[in-house]
């Protein structure tokens, strides 16, 4: 450079939003805590709205070099992504439903083609079961297309289909969406019959899902309080308007939530009810669905059952999976009446201390169980004596069906026909993509009618997958599952340290399972391995294991992630510097936990839509879902010993003056299970705070979607470039990218 050209200036680092503070004071049981940022509750303000956009900006502006890595993560999802595709038929009634995707759409068109007439009129012949072809741009003999959720997504930054319901004649479709994000949807009719006119009705605010009566005219939906806890069933009927609508039943208790629904038989029309401990189910006919419900057995607090109706002998009886003195729940049977004494019912599956037993499906010849065994879940058969008199002597013993790898993930898949002789089944891993198979009940014979197809030539033997079991601090033994690259595999043979992404939950008994992710291809052909701590809170090994990890043991949970962390590095997998971790919702909270308690075990922590404040929100009533957690946490309103126990790890008010890995928080703004007022507050009480929340090594950064709710932005391409965004942060963070 010659002396009269200026020495160039280097750009200016961006400067991280400073969140004003304006004290307020929570005081309860006499404990006092000062909020210096609870005014970005308000959500309408102009104020907090600039915080949210200035947060927005800064962190485009922080990861402005990683955006043609997070492009090139993009494409490389789309280019294994088959765009136009199709799913595999499912057969309901005369007709095969199935959707179509197509290149260059974000959702998918809803459609069906009738059942050939020589199969409608006999549902147990096994040759009536075998699915149409459906080819892309072929449109198939009496196809109809039922639904476009493109079309209907037009003009709207943000869509979810919360219900998509097809009456049992098969004339009428009911389906509701949200455009907001806030998980209240607007329920609307559509005739699937050229003889039949579709009421010109929609009926607002409704919770997910619908239910139809047998007789095609009445249909059953939930509408939730104003805490967003559904507690009310109504019966509608097709052609009145919606104050025409009867309140079949209401739920005062702020601690119990409210679904509907109907047994596999299509006999009895449910409503269950549920606490985090309790449940309590009420049936009517489906026949009559004027009647009134009522109830098989009333709730008994931390007695928890789920009811079946099965044909067994002629008779009719209801198969019951209950944890009265069975922790981990067992299966009886008895007839289809209110029980008096669960004691008094038959027991199929007796209960075990090393199987969680999950519930069981009824059809017409089988009964399928669903389980979890050695941190994976299963499934077995038993079939049905069609011949038996009796309900007494009809059952056999079920039948596990078997796989042969070491990690997996398998359990019935779509099955809506009580009548039908073959049952289909999911299938998948780390590193088998998923698969659907159907089973013939009579010979027991398997067939794959579809595995993902992953283009660009995925060959799972170059990845590998296992299990390890870390140490928790109190001796008990943490399964870890881990999937990499053969490649990777090598290098970390040979004593290199690899980069690692380590994911956790460990909440509300959630498992997370083996399961294949074309997207994480990304981050494992980058030579990153990817880790599951499966801690304590989820339910991965029991109810016992979920128990350990709730209310006054909550602390499990993040102490056993921390143990996982310290396994990978001991073993010599990963090293601090090149360990990222990550978790959203509850896990969002273990995120924030961990980043308290260890923050030198990591070189960066991702938590998405996180529950960093529970304190904060569980002493609120009033917030959306609060009261039912209690069950969950614990009742800090009314307990000094809950409240000082919380108070002990909730991220928010935990941080300290000290060093902390680089932190990327992503929220939404109309989430209405997670406020984005926790991860906001958490990141302005970070950069207060810490000593490294304002380092262009290990900033800290807020993303807030303005226009999506708890399960993120809408749109698969959409969603892609989340994951793309969130991966290239990874990948730098622990690099690897």
């Amino acid at each position: 450079m010659s002396p009269e050209q200026p020495t160039p200036t280097p750009p200016a680092r961006p400067t991280p939003p400073v969140a004003e503070r304006r004290p307020h004071r929570r005081e309860h049981h006499g404990r006092v805590f000062v909020d210096d940022y609870e005014w970005l509750r308000d959500k309408d303000a102009p104020d907090t709205r600039a915080y949210l956009e200035a947060e927005n900006a800064y962190t485009e502006a922080m990861t402005a070099d990683q955006k043609d890595l997070a492009d090139a993560v993009y494409e490389e999802i789309r280019s294994r992504v088959k765009e136009t595709d199709m799913s595999v038929p499912v057969r309901a009634g005369d007709w095969w439903y199935f959707s179509r995707t197509e290149e260059g759409r974000s959702y998918a068109r809803h459609c069906r083609v009738p059942v050939p007439p020589e199969y409608a009129s006999d549902p147990a012949d096994p040759a009536g079961w075998t699915p149409p072809e459906v080819s892309p741009d072929v449109e198939l003999p009496g196809e109809q297309l039922l639904l476009d959720g493109n079309a209907e997504a037009e003009g709207h930054d943000y869509f979810a289909l919360g219900a998509f319901s097809v009456s049992h004649d098969g004339r009428m479709l009911a389906w509701a969406t949200d455009v907001e994000g806030d998980e209240r949807y607007t329920l609307r009719f559509r005739s699937l019959d050229p003889e039949v006119t579709a009421p010109d009705e929609e009926i607002p605010g409704i919770a997910a899902g619908v239910t139809w009566a047998r007789d095609g005219e009445h249909l059953f939906y939930v509408t939730v309080d104003d805490a967003w806890r559904p507690d009310t069933v109504w019966r509608h009927r097709l052609g009145t308007t919606r104050d025409a609508d009867v309140r079949v039943f209401h739920e005062p208790d702020e601690s119990y939530w409210i679904g509907v629904g109907e047994t596999r038989s299509e006999r009895y029309l449910q409503i269950a009810l549920g606490s985090k401990i309790t449940t309590e189910v009420w049936c009517l006919d489906s026949a009559e669905p004027t009647g009134e419900f009522w109830c098989v057995r009333p709730r008994e607090e931390g007695v928890e059952y789920d009811v079946e109706h099965a044909v067994v002998g002629g008779e009719d009886r209801f198969v019951v999976t209950h944890n009265k003195l069975a922790p981990n729940f067992l299966v009886a049977e008895g007839p289809a009446a209110p029980i008096a004494d669960l004691d008094a019912l038959r027991t199929l599956v007796p209960h075990r201390e090393d199987v969680r037993i999950e519930g069981v499906d009824a059809f017409a010849r089988v009964l399928a169980l669903g389980y979890r065994e050695s941190a994976l879940p299963r499934f077995s058969l038993m079939p049905l004596d069609p011949e038996s008199r009796s309900g007494t002597d009809a059952y056999g013993d079920f039948t596990p069906v078997e796989f042969d790898e070491v990690l997996f993930t398998s359990g019935p898949g779509a099955n809506p026909e009580w009548h039908q002789p073959v049952l289909r089944f999911g299938y998948g891993s780390f590193v088998t993509p998923g698969r659907v198979y159907q089973l013939d009940l009579a010979t027991g014979e398997r067939t794959l009618l579809r595995e993902q197809e992953v283009l660009g030539g995925y060959d799972p033997a170059g990845y590998v997958q296992r299990r390890d079991w870390a140490t928790a601090t109190d001796g008990a033994r943490i399964p870890v599952s881990l999937v990499m690259s053969a490649e990777t595999a090598r290098r970390v043979d040979d004593g290199e340290a690899v980069p690692t992404l380590l994911y956790g939950y460990g909440s509300y008994e959630s498992s997370i399972d083996p399961g294949f992710s074309v997207a994480r291809l990304s981050l494992l052909d980058r030579g990153m391995a990817y880790a599951v701590a499966h801690v304590r809170g989820g339910g991965e090994m029991g109810r016992l294991w979920y128990e350990q990890g709730k209310m006054l043991a909550k602390r499990n949970t993040f102490t056993d992630f921390v143990a996982c962390a310290d396994h990978l590095v001991m073993t010599g997998l990963t090293a601090p510097d090149r360990l990222v971790a990550e978790g959203g919702s509850a896990g969002g909270l273990l995120m924030g936990a961990v980043a308290n308690l260890a923050p030198e075990m990591f070189a960066g922590i991702q938590a998405v839509v996180p529950f960093v404040d529970p304190l904060t929100s569980i002493l609120m009533p009033e917030l959306p879902l609060t009261v039912i957690e209690w069950d969950e946490w614990g009742d800090p309103l009314h307990e000094p010993e809950v409240y000082d126990y919380m108070a002990s790890y909730a991220p928010y008010e935990n941080v300290e003056a000290k060093a902390y890995p680089a932190i990327l928080a992503v929220t939404s703004l109309n989430d209405t299970r997670v406020l984005y007022v926790e991860p906001a507050k958490w990141v302005a009480r970070l950069r207060a705070v810490s000593t490294t929340a304002n380092s262009a090594e290990r900033p800290v950064l807020l993303r807030c979607e303005m226009s999506a709710g708890h399960g993120g932005v809408s749109g698969r391409y959409e969603r892609w470039r989340q994951t793309a965004f969130e991966y290239a942060w990874t990948l730098r963070t622990a690099g690897a990218g």
